[in-house]
């Protein structure tokens, strides 16, 4: 099956180890080393590793521990969220002088529609390498790119030819490039999936495409569909400017593993006192509140439990987190609590569809 026209023009643009290549940038003496950030302590964990870090196998969420494990020289240097956010609107000035649907996914990567765009230039694959450049010249900083037709396939291939690359993927050669693609490279597969996948004997895109809809939705539950339509080059999210928010949440590392529910519930109370502050900040009510644990091995659990109206105080939401901690025993002690509302009360809008058909 072919793609019909007419179609989008996506750039994905992702800056390049972003966290330590800021701190490469304001510490000159730190280029080419094995950099982390995150801080070095025993307790802490990897927020960002350089490239030169992750040929040894450092990569971010790794326990500091484990870092200096595999690379007994590296340096670790502290966030600074300041820069960052003043690099990132740089950044960002320079996508809004090409496009205003530009779509910031984190401080370091967004998407750009750029179907039609205030240059009127018809190559997608010259105005992401022109905002590369911009970016290195005001910045310092490299980035990568990938640009497609879709969201989906312009993210996947920002990360081909990295780093300080780029790479396209052109509408005739979307299915074969899916077809190819290693199924824990689609997005929404991560170990778990892409174990079962193996287990059935789905290893790239063409196996993948070879399960009808009612096989994936029966294996894979409401995902199925997702699968059934990327494998396509089927992926109709447009690029939102405005992002709608879509959960609120807080989380606390502690110095010292905790083991009672007890001394758990005391931490609790202060993250819920968090949360409820935030949730009148932004002016938000939830559903879904979902209880996050990570225990000293580092594995992860949620629990989560929806109910039929919208909370935001913490006297309405407090009773089912004290639920969630005692749904189950706990399989270790805990280093990190958090909690989250999502099914937030935020209208969303229907998106307005333009059909335009130029060369790519």
């Amino acid at each position: 099956m072919e793609l019909q026209p007419p179609f989008r023009k996506i750039i994905h643009v992702d800056m390049d180890a972003y966290y330590a290549s800021v701190a490469e940038l304001d510490n000159p003496e730190l280029r080419g080393k094995a950099i982390a950030v995150g801080g070095g302590g025993d307790r802490g964990v990897v927020s960002a590793a350089s490239y030169e870090a992750r040929k040894f196998g450092v990569k971010s969420a790794m326990s500091n521990v484990l870092a200096k494990q595999k690379c007994p020289h590296i340096i670790f240097v502290k966030s600074d969220f300041a820069r960052y956010k003043e690099l990132s609107a740089q950044i960002r000035e320079i996508f809004y002088e090409y496009t205003d649907l530009v779509e910031p996914l984190s401080l370091d990567e967004a998407y750009l529609d750029v179907t039609v765009n205030k240059k009127d230039n018809p190559s997608a694959n010259d105005i992401a390498r022109e905002i590369r450049q911009k970016i290195y010249d005001k910045t310092g900083l490299r980035a990568s790119a990938g640009i497609s037709i879709n969201k989906f396939i312009a993210k996947v291939a920002s990360d081909i030819n990295k780093p300080n690359g780029q790479k396209t993927i052109h509408p005739e050669e979307v299915i074969k490039f899916l077809e190819e693609l290693p199924v824990n490279k689609f997005y929404g597969v991560g170990k778990v999936t892409a174990a079962k996948m193996y287990n059935l004997g789905i290893f790239v895109g063409n196996d993948l495409k070879k399960k009808s809809l009612e096989e994936l939705s029966l294996l894979f539950g409401k995902s199925g569909n997702h699968y059934y339509n990327i494998v396509r080059g089927i992926h109709n999210s447009e690029v939102k400017p405005n992002r709608i928010r879509k959960s609120v949440g807080a989380e606390r590392t502690f110095f010292e593993n905790i083991s009672s529910e007890i001394f758990m519930l005391e931490k609790l109370h202060d993250i819920a006192d968090e949360i409820e502050k935030r949730m009148e900040k932004s002016n938000s009510k939830g559903k879904t509140i979902t209880l996050k644990i990570k225990y000293s091995d580092f594995t992860r659990q949620t629990r989560s439990k929806t109910v039929e109206h919208y909370m935001s105080k913490k006297s309405e939401f407090f009773p089912i987190v004290k639920e969630l901690l005692y749904q189950e025993e706990l399989e270790n002690s805990v280093r990190l609590l958090g909690l989250s509302f999502s099914n937030l009360n935020i209208n969303k809008k229907e998106p307005v569809w333009v059909q335009l058909k130029f060369k790519f």
